[in-house]
């Protein structure tokens, strides 16, 4: 069989489309019965898989065990008929040393020997910034998306961007190899797809990347482009989302699983006519999904290659329609295993035989893996009797820690904070490894001060208790006490370290990453911001410094649920009408 991939479709360029003819791989090879001479030929039921991750973040190490998947399902689609389609719903690259050392790349050919179809484009693929060291664009000419740029136009699949535009002209940005929407051949059958990310993809990524850019509503722009992909000629379309949402159970009955209804992609799928799409791949959330919200059925497998999603689709016809989905509950790569070593578990049988790791693929990551495994085991000195948790809403050890680590490393600051989103994995138990480290924080970030009056600051901090969906703030070298008084939020700070107390008319030196100071996460609220430094130090280098300092570490000592930071009456959004 042919498969075709179909070059970027947006309305005004779709007559010029000319679609590049490939020689499929044998397991998408057309089943059909014969028939006699006279009689019209008899197309056989063919069912296509739609495989899709989301949010990798960089874990190359799950991705043989996923390949020894594929090759199990793709060779049961050979025997039945039909094919496989694999997708990914974005956020494939920032996370690890594997992948952070060589800006993706390990990744990327990963996917390539896996067959990925497309991916779309998550919030923090824009994170690495230009090519090369610096994550930030420093001197004339740097593109702030030069590494994202670099990886797409080396990549044998597509990187889908449908509605990320250019903020001067308000057209689609347009890159090498990164159209909004492509079509895939698979079995005779053409499959659209098309790749949208989160409305909050600006303010969940360094800014200075993305300033020159603006977001177009996810639930129009998929409708121009679904359109688009059925005027030329696909039989179903696919959407890769960055946008998620969250089900605690896979009954496929929304009101009785546990999902969080007011979840971004669900409002995207209540907000598409009928008969637009058919199917979408999700991401973001770092959450379940499999289910059908507005007929149209939902997949979203977790985070950092834990699990797969998949959606089967029978065809019947010709020209081939849908007759009938099958949505499968999140696969576990490990199942069972709550953090699965992906390289020594047993993962059993899958589609009838036994799961074996892909070979292919675990040459594709040699070296990135090489390329980190001295820097990932080099000791940092303390050593941690238990564990030092996170948490992205409430207080935790881990921010405190982060937010303490910044404070000590930062010349001159009153205050430092460390944001939710920023808290990545707990801190493991045992001697504290720089790879633990960096899994827990792995952003090139740097160190960011700014002055602030004392009244300015209580503004900041009663904006971001008002909140919700933020990741909570966590504090250094400041008590914050904030209750309700006169149905408004009063916010009194109580200073931590040595000096007199804090004023409405003093002047402070707040430090955080340049994400927060840039905006990232709405850290300002409703303040104006002030002009502030950026320094030359990565957090992650400071927290490395700091850390030296220590013998151990107890997650007690960092969070006394009994004295905490964020003295609350009420937990965040804090409503006080």
């Amino acid at each position: 069989m042919r498969t075709t991939i179909a070059c970027a479709l947006t309305i005004p360029i779709l007559a010029a489309c000319r679609p590049q003819e490939t020689t499929a791989t044998p397991t998408d090879a057309p089943t059909t019965t014969s028939a006699a001479p006279s009689a019209a030929p008899v197309v056989k039921d063919r069912t296509i898989s739609i495989v899709g991750t989301n949010d990798l973040h960089g874990r190359v190490a799950a991705l043989p065990l996923l390949g020894g998947y594929l090759d199990n399902l793709r060779r049961a689609r050979e025997r039945d008929g039909g094919g496989v389609v694999l997708v990914d719903g974005g956020d494939m690259f920032q996370g690890t040393l594997e992948s952070n050392l060589l800006e993706g790349r390990p990744v990327r050919d990963a996917y390539a020997a896996l067959g990925y179809a497309a991916a779309t484009v998550g919030n923090h693929e824009f994170d690495y910034g230009p090519l090369g060291a610096e994550a930030t664009p420093k001197r004339p000419g740097d593109d702030p998306r030069g590494a994202l740029k670099a990886l797409a136009k080396d990549s044998p699949f597509p990187f889908l961007m449908a509605n990320v535009r250019d903020r001067a002209t308000g057209a689609r940005a347009e890159y090498p190899n990164m159209p909004g929407s492509t079509i895939v051949t698979v079995d005779g059958i053409r499959i659209g797809l098309v790749g949208v990310t989160t409305e909050d993809t600006l303010r969940t990524t360094i800014s200075s990347n993305v300033k020159d850019l603006e977001m177009a509503p996810v639930a129009e722009t998929i409708r121009t482009e679904a359109a688009a992909l059925r005027k030329a000629g696909a039989r179903a379309v696919i959407v890769l989302a960055h946008a998620g949402g969250k089900c605690q159970d896979f009954t496929n009955d929304i009101s009785k699983d546990r999902c969080e209804l007011g979840a971004e992609i669900f409002d995207v799928a209540n907000a598409l006519p009928p008969g637009t799409v058919d199917a979408i791949v999700a991401g973001h959330t770092h959450a379940g999904v499999a289910h059908t919200v507005h007929d149209i059925p939902i997949i979203e497998a977790y985070s950092y290659g834990r699990a797969f999603g998949r959606i089967d689709f029978t065809f019947r016809g010709d020209p081939p329609a849908i007759v009938a989905h099958h949505i499968h509950a999140p696969r576990e790569l490990c199942p069972g295993v709550d953090k699965p070593d992906f390289s020594k578990c047993s993962p059993g049988e899958y589609e009838g035989a036994p799961v074996e790791r892909s070979k292919k693929v675990e040459a594709a990551i040699a070296g990135g893996v090489e390329a980190a495994r001295e820097r990932r085991a080099s000791k940092l000195g303390p050593v941690l009797a238990a564990p030092i948790p996170r948490s992205y809403l409430a207080e935790s050890a881990l921010g405190n820690l982060f937010a303490d680590l910044t404070l000590r490393g930062t010349a001159g600051a009153d205050i430092a904070m460390a944001n939710g989103g920023g808290l990545r994995e707990d801190l493991p138990a045992g001697e504290l490894t720089y790879g633990a480290l960096f899994e827990s924080f792995p952003f090139d970030n740097r160190v960011a001060t700014a002055k602030v009056k004392v009244a300015d600051f209580k503004r900041l901090v009663a904006s971001h208790l008002k909140q919700a969906g933020n990741g909570v703030l966590s504090f250094a070298g400041v008590r914050i006490h904030a209750r309700c008084k006169d149905k408004k939020l009063d916010v009194q700070l109580e200073r931590t370290t040595k000096g007199k107390p804090f004023r409405d008319d003093d002047t402070i030196v707040i430090a955080a990453s340049d994400f927060m100071m840039l905006g990232g996460d709405t850290f300002w609220g409703d303040l104006t911001p002030p002009e502030f430094n950026v320094l030359d130090d990565l957090l992650r280098d400071v927290f490395e410094r700091e850390l030296k300092k220590e013998k151990t570490l107890r997650a007690e000592d960092l969070f006394d649920p009994k004295k905490r930071r964020l003295d609350l009456e009420k937990s965040r959004p804090i409503k006080c009408d």
